[in-house]
């Protein structure tokens, strides 16, 4: 055997895994076809929204919270500041199913927040351009990451613990029986008692099975020039979604000084062939964002000044998928995100080892389970 465990996907929920496998005690060889830190997945983008009320559903609470204490363990770790919490705002009416859904998570959990209208929201916030009907919720458990920078640290850490990473190779073939896993990388074979596969919107390309389940998605990521730099750095300027008809603008403060990032995530266009990603940005995609952004943000110039292009795996549900994966032996998945997983990355890592080796956790995690998928 090469190692007990073996990672496809060294990128943001395998740099996580390897990273918690490696703490447990456990033999782990990773692969990564690219290099750590790359910006062909899902981890790219200087930041990353971090938030504990959420509107996604009440069940990833508790993972939250979870995560939250695992980022501090890396920091420490690592010595590396990886994790701002400097508020979040999420602002819409509240008769709408995504601030119905968000509230509840809050009351629910009894999650430290604010809740904010009118005069009073606009005077604490002026940044953002509200409607009539809009309410702020400042969750003040929320703040940024910083992507790149963590998927390095887990994997720096994870090679000081004993890691073997395999960068610039490519995992041509996973063929489980009872007995583990061989992997084929580079023309080469390995041989594992496990395997974890976090491919993210290349999971399609490996599993070709999953390809009508797991579809790769096109994220559009944009920047914006400050009027008044002062105005939108993070301790006045939280991070926040914004959800209307046309769009969901969300976005967090300037990092460097002289950008604001804002990004118009809904509906993000499918892509046939992760390899052939399209890293060209329309004039007409920057003009709808632009518009958003003059309508809501107006201390923004409302021209962005930069754009970078990523990929995420989307499921129908938009729910992951974590689990030992129905007829393959000895085989894992965590992958389908839908641009929601980054902030918990470090608590599904913990959960996937606590499943490689145990068959169990003690997280509710039956809304991720792959066997809605079996039939595939």
């Amino acid at each position: 055997m090469d190692a007990d465990v073996a990672v496809v996907g060294v990128g943001t929920m395998g740099s996580m895994a390897t990273w918690q496998l490696a703490k447990a005690g456990i033999s782990v060889i990773a692969f990564e076809q690219f290099g750590i830190g790359n910006d062909r997945t899902a981890a790219g983008g200087e930041s990353r929204l971090f938030r504990t009320a959420y509107m996604e559903g009440k069940e990833y609470v508790p993972l939250l919270f979870e995560a939250k204490n695992l980022w501090r363990q890396l920091e420490a770790e690592t010595n590396r500041e990886l994790l701002t919490l400097n508020g979040g705002l999420t602002i819409g009416d509240p008769d709408t199913d995504v601030m119905k859904s968000l509230l509840k998570s809050i009351y629910e959990f009894e999650l430290d927040h604010e809740i904010l209208q009118g005069k009073e929201a606009t005077e604490r916030f002026p940044q953002h351009r509200l409607f009539s009907e809009d309410i702020m919720v400042l969750d003040k458990n929320a703040g940024f990451l910083r992507p790149e920078l963590a998927v390095v640290s887990a994997v720096e850490r994870a090679e000081s613990l004993g890691a073997n990473i395999k960068r610039y190779t490519t995992v041509q073939g996973v063929h489980p029986d009872k007995d583990g896993v061989t992997i084929i990388a580079n023309d080469k074979e390995y041989h594992v008692g496990k395997v974890l596969i976090t491919t993210g919107a290349w999971t399609g390309e490996l599993l070709p099975r999953l390809r009508d389940h797991l579809i790769a998605r096109r994220l559009v990521l944009t920047w914006f020039a400050p009027k008044n730099v002062e105005k939108f750095k993070p301790d006045k300027f939280p991070i926040f979604a914004r959800m209307r008809k046309g769009y969901r603008l969300t976005g967090a403060p300037t990092l460097d000084g002289t950008m604001v990032k804002a990004s118009n995530t809904k509906d993000p266009e499918a892509v046939l062939e992760p390899g052939n990603l399209n890293r060209d940005v329309s004039s007409e995609e920057l003009q709808e964002v632009g518009d958003a952004v003059e309508k809501l943000l107006p201390g923004l110039e409302p021209n962005p000044v930069r754009a970078s292009v990523y990929m995420d795996a989307y499921t129908e549900d938009d729910h992951s998928i974590l689990g030992k994966l129905p007829g393959m032996d000895n085989t894992f998945l965590i992958s389908g995100f839908s641009g929601h997983g980054f902030k918990m990355s470090p608590v599904i890592g913990k959960i996937a080892v606590d499943l490689i080796t145990k068959g169990e956790t003690k997280h509710s995690i039956g809304h991720l389970n792959p066997y809605r998928y079996a039939k595939a």
